[in-house]
């Protein structure tokens, strides 16, 4: 079951059937209790698999199987920890039966039984058992809770019985403290069944019993408890509490109005269902209430839908859809009007269906405008999400909306869910078409930046600062205009937004303002101006912190433009260099800010440097160079500064690109002899950057940068002076990039893929020095380049397995493959497990090859030892390479160096080690060296023993359950004699039992297999003399 965990639907048709067969051996007289119980212990995993509540319907539950259920009940002993799947079974199995619609009074008959003893009646067998199972501290409570909320509701048992058991469920919490194990246990099957009672039960039922249920809640006091279970089950239950004494509201639902115009107007003569298109039209008046509006929509879209919107009447439609679209009425301090919108959205997705593309061309801008406005900008995401569907329809049906394909791509039905991103990423994007630049930043304008919420005023004001570089014309010459007025209106929503958008504006345009006068050779040399420009661009990097995270690289960008700009038209001097004192000053001071304590001002002024022109590097590059190359050191203090490293590393491929090439130049001026070594390590670096924080594989933007670095400081290098790339240098390059091409995320290894192959195939000249090119331009063919996807893992491993045939490549490549092959992400590991997979079949044949490749795999393992990243995954992939039989050769061979070696490294793994994952990892390899002929074998059954012992319950039954199938496997290894024994005492023990009892268990299996049995290690406590001063810090 456990492969179904997480799609358990695909269960569904088969659940029927698996019940039936396994109730059949319940239902029958003859089958023994051991085998019942096995029947509802499977019962009872497909249910912890695929849920309960889909599972209980299935339950037979006619008027016969009462009485055998309850039998079966009393018969069981509710102290029994072998059979609690039975009693949780057959509690959810009354649940059911419990439901039959007859009076349970019938199944009493006469209740004086034979031997002349009152007999008790059905329904209070029943609530005996519910009150039994309701203290217990199995699984069997939960079942017990979930037969109460299905029992007390029935209207025979409700009369006679509801009362009372309230009565003593609340008694029982009275009694009970939360402080103790048997009145934890208590609460939690009291709170349990209130909790489903109050959930199931009608609302007048419960009503009368809320009160009395709440005051004894109250004086549970669960609130100061230290059982979080406890406190979640009295928050579910005060919930239920508060919806009781809540009357329910209904919705006041138009659709099945809207259903019915649609209907009705679909008979009628063409005239008159003109007529009744013209009615609906006048609900869409400003006099009218949301409800006309919401209602008038949803009779729109049924008739359009319909084809009885004729195309004479669009004119008039469109128009009032637009308005719907933005409906937003203030209501106190909130607004309503999302219905409408919603609605509105409706109609255009109608609208798709029901018109020929031709009659909607005269419309199309508009309506596609609109509906991307509410999309992107809209208060809800169910409005968003509508627009966004609704937009879809249209470029699908309709074809003719500009650039939907790849509007759609951007803003899908999932990437509109977050509204942050939508008005910070998603407008930027969309607003460089220009179709819709203008449109958006109107209503933003117009009906955004006076909302009536604080945050989307805030958010709008963002979203118009990102916009700015798409039409700083506009912005200048007509939105500010237009918004000075507004901040110093009355309307005080108007006024904050309004004074919010003039300083975010203002600000986008100042950067590109700098850039464009520069550009414009304006008259400004010398002029103080320069220095108020200057200090704005590096106002704007020093507080990039205070930016959101998605405007912050579009404002970096600007500023490091505008510095550019206007350092080539204001800095440099007729002889076509530097003023001495201001390239020092400038370039001492960008220099020292990148050790500041601030990421993102590391990262300005990484990207500041990189932006410099060549006369102010002139004389200062490897100043420069070395103040990048300490940015990309990771320290103790800085080692989450990953955006930090990859800005430095982009910094220095640009300056690289800026200050050129020349083999015997000072390397104070150029790229040369002196400095390309240290360059080249520096970016080597960052390609083994695996930093990993709250946000994931944040090294994963280091490795994409240095490896992008790379490749354009090797093209500069190949292009200008290619005798400075040396032969070492190249093949490291080009094995980090292998291995990065063989590992688990898909967009670095499609990055890396794409590098590999362009160093590969570059004609201009070609790169010196690259290992094996011929087998290399064999497995990746020059026509291939473009058109491979590495991001598809089908199409990847198969290519970069194949580069383990090649020495030189074979290391970085089998590492890179560890982490995917022992990954977790299923594609990836299908396609590079079968891959490998693949290539050792091909070298079984070869000895020498198989011997190389174990040498390097041990290499791997040994290199990478307790480095989680990559020896957790290794295990795993050690496990799949011994069960696939990929060293089947060295088998037959007494104590092989490989195993032996393997055996030790593994073992040396997981020394002292509390990783779960690791752990059980390492028990699939030792299983897998059982196959090992030699004195080995000794010490992989001593080692899995001993962790038959492990203080950790799962490790032992995990343990346990692979030696079992071990030994089924390989059942050579034990002898004949004893196997029947030593398989009974592996599956028959409790191996999650007390360690005391695990532990003479395990030593009756090193008896049987004349293994020495594991000792105990006393614990040894070192302590000094009275008044030594000791440096062991003695106690």
């Amino acid at each position: 079951m456990d492969k179904y965990q997480e799609q358990p639907h695909l269960l569904d048709r088969h659940l029927e059937g698996m019940m039936n067969s396994l109730l059949e051996i319940v239902r029958d007289s003859g089958s023994p209790p051991p085998l019942v119980h096995l029947a509802f212990k499977f019962l009872y995993i497909i249910t912890k698999v695929r849920g309960y509540k889909r599972f209980l319907p299935l339950f037979p539950h006619e008027v016969r199987d009462l009485q055998p259920v309850l039998d079966m009940l009393a018969k069981q002993n509710p102290k029994d920890t072998e059979t609690w799947e039975t009693r949780y079974m057959l509690l959810l199995w009354l649940s059911m039966i419990c439901l039959i619609p007859f009076d349970l009074a019938r199944f009493d008959g006469n209740l004086v039984s034979v031997e002349g003893q009152a007999r008790q009646p059905t329904m209070d067998r029943i609530l005996d058992i519910a009150k039994c199972y309701l203290v217990v501290s199995d699984k069997a409570r939960d079942a017990a809770a979930v037969l109460v909320s299905k029992f007390i509701v029935r209207p025979d048992v409700r009369q006679s019985r509801m009362a009372d058991f309230l009565d003593w469920v609340l008694s029982m919490l009275s009694k009970s403290s939360s402080q103790t194990m048997e009145g934890t246990v208590i609460v939690n099957g009291m709170l349990q069944a209130l909790a489903q009672l109050f959930k199931h039960g009608k609302r007048e039922d419960c009503l009368p019993y809320a009160a009395t249920v709440l005051e004894c809640l109250d004086n549970c006091k669960l609130s100061e408890s230290n059982q979080m279970v406890l406190r979640k089950l009295g928050m579910k239950l005060v919930q239920r509490l508060g919806l009781t004494f809540v009357k329910p509201k209904v919705a006041k639902w138009r659709w099945s109005a809207a259903k019915g115009i649609g209907r009705i107007t679909g008979r009628l003569p063409k005239e008159l269902a003109d007529d009744v298109i013209g009615s609906l039209l006048d609900c869409f008046s400003f006099q009218e209430t949301d409800n006309a509006w919401h209602g008038g929509c949803l009779a729109l879209a049924e008739l359009g839908r319909r084809g009885l919107l004729l195309p004479s009447r669009i004119s008039d439609v469109v128009p009032v859809m637009l308005k719907a679209l933005t409906y937003d009425e203030k209501r106190g301090a909130c607004s309503v009007g999302s219905n409408v919108r919603d609605a509105a959205c409706y109609v255009c997705w109608a609208f798709a269906r029901a018109y020929e593309p031709a009659e909607l061309i005269p419309f199309i801008n508009h309506i596609s405008s609109a509906l991307v406005i509410a999309a992107v900008f809209d208060r809800d995401v169910n409005c968003r999400r509508a627009a966004s569907a609704a937009f879809q329809e249209n470029v699908g049906r309709q074809g003719t909306f500009p650039h939907g394909i790849d509007i759609l791509t951007a803003a899908d039905y999932f990437a509109v869910g977050n509204r942050v991103n939508c008005y910070l990423t998603i407008s930027v994007y969309i607003a460089g078409f220009s179709e819709y630049t203008q449109p958006m930043i109107d209503h933003l304008v117009n009906m955004k930046i006076n909302h009536w919420d604080s945050v989307i005023r805030e958010l709008a004001t963002k979203a118009l600062h990102n916009i700015t570089p798409q039409a700083p014309e506009y912005m200048a010459n007509v939105v500010l205009p237009r918004l000075l007025p507004l901040s110093v209106g009355s309307d005080l929503h108007t006024r904050h937004g309004a004074i919010l958008a003039c300083a975010e504006i203002t600000h986008a345009l100042f950067c590109t303002l700098i850039e464009k006068l520069s550009l414009s050779k304006m008259p400004f040399r010398g002029d103080p101006i320069i220095g108020g420009w200057q200090w704005l661009i590096n106002d704007s990097l020093r507080h990039l912190t205070l930016v959101s995270s998605a405007a912050r690289q579009h404002i970096k960008e600007s500023a490091v433009s505008a510095l550019a700009a206007l350092c080539n038209e204001f800095y440099i001097n007729e002889r076509g260099e530097a003023d001495p004192a201001l390239q020092d000053e400038l370039v001492t001071q960008y220099v020292s800010e990148l050790q500041n304590s601030e990421e993102m001002i590391r990262c300005g002024f990484s990207r500041a440097l990189g932006a410099l022109p060549r006369f102010l590097l002139k004389g200062r590059l490897q100043q420069v160079l070395e103040g990048l190359k300490k940015v990309t050191v990771i320290s103790p203090e800085d080692v989450s500064f990953a955006e930090a490293r990859r800005d430095a590393l982009i910094a220095i491929a640009k300056v690289c690109q800026t200050a050129g090439v020349k083999g015997d130049g000072s390397q104070q001026e150029y790229v040369c002899r002196e400095n390309v070594d240290q360059i080249y390590a520096t970016l080597l670096t960052g390609v083994t950057d695996y930093t990993t924080d709250s946000r994931g594989d944040v090294g994963g933007w280091v490795r994409e940068a240095a490896m992008t670095s790379l490749m354009e400081v090797t093209l500069l290098l190949v292009q200008k002076e290619a005798e400075l790339i040396h032969a070492n240098i190249c093949k490291q390059i080009m094995c980090w990039l292998a291995q990065q091409s063989a590992e688990k995320i898909d967009k670095f290894r499609a990055h890396a893929g794409s590098v590999f192959l362009t160093l590969l195939h570059f004609d201009h000249p070609p790169v010196p020095h690259i290992p094996h090119r011929e087998e290399l331009e064999r497995i990746f063919p020059r026509w291939e380049k473009d058109t491979l996807n590495w991001n598809a893992a089908s199409e990847a491993f198969p290519r970069i397995t194949q580069l383990l045939g090649l020495p030189a490549y074979q290391y970085h490549v089998l590492l890179g493959l560890s982490v995917s092959v022992g990954g977790l992400t299923e594609t990836t590991l299908r396609y590079s497990a079968q891959s490998l997979f693949d290539y050792m079949k091909k070298i079984q044949s070869d000895p020498s090859a198989l011997e190389g490749f174990c040498e390097t795999l041990l290499r791997v393992f040994e290199d990478n030892l307790r480095n989680d990243r990559v020896s957790v995954p290794l295990l795993t992939m050690l496990d799949q390479l011994l069960a696939n039989g990929c060293f089947d050769m060295f088998t037959e061979q007494e104590n092989h160096p490989f195993p032996v070696k393997l055996f030790t490294l593994c073992k040396e793994e997981i020394k002292r080690s509390k990783d779960i994952r690791k752990l059980r990892s390492s028990i699939g390899v030792f299983c897998g060296l059982i196959q090992f002929q030699g004195d080995m074998r000794e010490k992989v059954f001593f080692q899995l023993f001993l962790l038959l012992c492990h203080p950790f319950p799962i490790i032992r039954k995990t343990t346990a359950s692979q030696v079992y199938e071990m030994l089924l496997t390989y059942s050579d290894v034990v002898d004949a004699a004893v196997m029947e024994q030593v398989m009974a005492i592996l599956s028959d023990t409790n191996w999650e039992a007390e360690l005391p009892v695990v532990r003479e268990r395990r030593n009756c299996l090193c008896d049987l297999l004349k293994v020495p049995r594991p000792q105990l290690v006393a614990k040894v406590r070192w302590e000094c003399a009275p008044g030594v001063l000791c440096s062991w810090r003695c106690p």
